[in-house]
């Protein structure tokens, strides 16, 4: 799949987390997904309901065609509607939003976590997700970083982000949010070899 990013944007993002890990005492992780979730259900469910209807419209329209021939056109519209329906676009317009950004939090939560495992033995830590299918950005601190923070300081990066990437520019947006979180870090956090 193609990165959201190219090569130079990649290279400045990794320069720009590279030096809040080495400027703080905490860990400043940023994961970027195309989608959180695959959401198969619902162009299968979606496929299905349109073939039952366009089953029931052909037969209302249509009553001397027999049984047989209304369940080919059926299954011939579930596969074709099935298609259409799995296409990225058109998927994440069948999930409701409640769900997307469920998942998205779910998955946010869980690269927390992960990151959390694999380096346990940093107390301080900051995931700056965004899943860009669903719109959905998310910033996860440890706790003891997310109580020192001032109020409203990751609603402000969140939104300064969203106001960004809607303007087109997601590494700038990811960039800013990072320099944003990296002010937070450098306060709360100083780094402890300087």
């Amino acid at each position: 799949m193609k990165s959201p990013f190219t090569p130079d944007e990649h290279q400045r993002i990794d320069g720009a987390m590279a030096a809040i890990n080495r400027d703080t005492s905490a860990d400043l992780t940023v994961v970027v997904t195309r989608v959180s979730d695959r959401y198969s259900l619902y162009p299968l469910a979606g496929a299905a309901f349109g073939a039952i209807l366009i089953g029931a419209i052909v037969s209302l329209l249509r009553p001397d065609l027999g049984s047989r021939t209304v369940i080919v056109i059926q299954l011939w519209s579930l596969i074709v509607l099935t298609l259409l329906l799995d296409w990225l676009p058109i998927r994440l317009q069948l999930v409701p939003k409640h769900i997307k950004h469920l998942r998205s939090q779910q998955l946010a939560h869980r690269e927390f976590n992960a990151h959390t495992i694999a380096n346990p033995s940093q107390p301080h830590r900051i995931l700056l997700f965004v899943s860009l299918g669903e719109r959905y950005v998310e910033i996860v601190a440890d706790h003891e970083t997310h109580a020192i923070a001032p109020d409203g300081a990751w609603n402000k990066i969140v939104d300064e982000f969203l106001t960004t990437v809607k303007a087109g520019h997601v590494a700038q947006g990811v960039l800013a949010a990072i320099a944003a979180c990296g002010a937070i870090l450098k306060n709360t956090h100083p780094s402890q070899t300087s």
